[in-house]
């Protein structure tokens, strides 16, 4: 396979609610999707980052540099997608770009060989339990509502975004609204320090699933301290950047549950490693999200089907986020699940005339 062209298609989505979180408050999507084109077919893949470095230390600015000036040029002549992590090997991190860039040129090779990311990753399910992610919000009354109205659609798992100042009183008012049998999970988004050790273990009373990211994105150490302290598991996600990192982390008793972003760990072959390491230690995964439109949506749905992924993951259906989307609109089926699409590549297809109204530009990379 060659590839003849890059197109970076810069689009502006608004959310159908603000959604907050410790890093701030989003009302509008803004990023990017890349189209490959190769000499077998085309390939669609979406950035998973934001405008800015909040998340992580990548933003879409930066990537878009990285990507046009770094990772395209090597992979000039012929490729397959076992080869592109290989080529990007001596650009150091970086890792939403070359997720973004490898999953368009996997769903082009796919696509040319008629193969749905699922079957090529080793998907079990054609369909997978969806949670939800609840930002913060003003009122604890505008929560419940807001939980009330998640749980009523089918959705088998909550998480509630915390920070300090929001999360004892959301959670305790969540549980006694809602009772003890909801799945419920918390996401402080490193929004903590081991100093508040003592004020995490009260959450332990509420019987949560996990407590997702507590403390800095480095700080294994801290959350292995911290483990031994809370009866919550914990949850590591923005700590995790590849395989290494995951091995690491479970020797180090820093978690017990995994949040696996492909966009984070560099795409979906390494997401695949995340998941494997963690199977062979007895860690439960699970598939997290960054508001993907439909594109990212439809590949993060093929990784939750791998068997390892035995809990809920943020596979909403895409009326959780957007009113319209660019593909065709993934829905929460009557058991609380999401299907797997089943077309070649990524498995869906962009509408065009839908892209074209959320376009704020275009240009091309290569």
């Amino acid at each position: 396979m060659k590839l003849d062209s890059v197109e970076l298609i810069h689009i502006r989505m608004p959310l159908v609610g603000a959604f907050r979180t410790s890093f701030g408050t989003e009302l509008v999507r803004d990023t990017f999707l890349l189209r490959v084109t190769t000499d077998v077919a085309e390939g669609w893949s979406e950035y998973g980052g934001d405008t800015d470095p909040l998340y992580g230390p990548e933003f879409s600015g930066s990537t878009e540099l990285v990507l046009r000036d770094h990772l395209i040029p090597r992979l000039a002549g012929e490729l397959t997608t076992a080869e592109v992590a290989g080529r990007f090997k001596p650009v150091k991190g970086h890792r939403m770009a070359k997720a973004v860039l490898e999953t368009a040129i996997l769903d082009a090779e796919l696509r040319g060989y008629g193969m749905p990311l699922s079957r090529y990753l080793g998907s079990v399910r054609d369909r997978v339990p969806a949670g939800v992610s609840v930002g913060i919000m003003d009122t604890i009354p505008q929560l419940l509502d807001a939980v009330r109205r998640y749980l009523e659609a089918g959705y088998v798992r909550i998480k509630l975004k915390i920070e300090p100042g929001w999360d004892l009183e959301p959670v305790r008012e969540v549980r006694r609204e809602f009772g003890d049998d909801v799945p419920l999970q918390v996401d402080a988004n490193t929004a903590y320090s081991l100093t508040d050790a003592r004020h995490l273990q009260r959450l332990d009373e509420f019987g949560l699933l996990l407590i997702e990211q507590p403390l800095d994105t480095d700080d294994l150490a801290g959350h292995a301290r911290l483990a031994a302290l809370l009866g919550t598991p914990i949850c590591l996600d923005e700590s995790i950047s590849s395989a290494r990192d995951a091995a690491a982390a479970i020797a180090m008793g820093a978690c017990s549950v995994i949040n696996i972003k492909p966009s984070r760990v560099g795409g979906y072959l390494e997401s695949r490693r995340v998941h494997d390491v963690a199977a062979a230690a007895g860690i439960p995964v699970w598939c997290g999200g960054m508001l993907e439109t439909g594109v990212g949506r439809a590949a993060n749905l093929a990784l939750a089907a791998l068997p390892g992924f035995v809990l809920p993951g943020d596979t909403s259906a895409s009326n959780r986020y957007y009113a319209e989307d660019l593909t065709e609109p993934f829905v929460l089926e009557k058991d609380g699940t999401v299907r797997l699409p089943s077309g070649p590549g990524i498995g869906v297809e962009v509408k065009h005339d839908v892209l074209e109204r959320f376009t704020v530009a275009r240009r091309a990379l290569s």
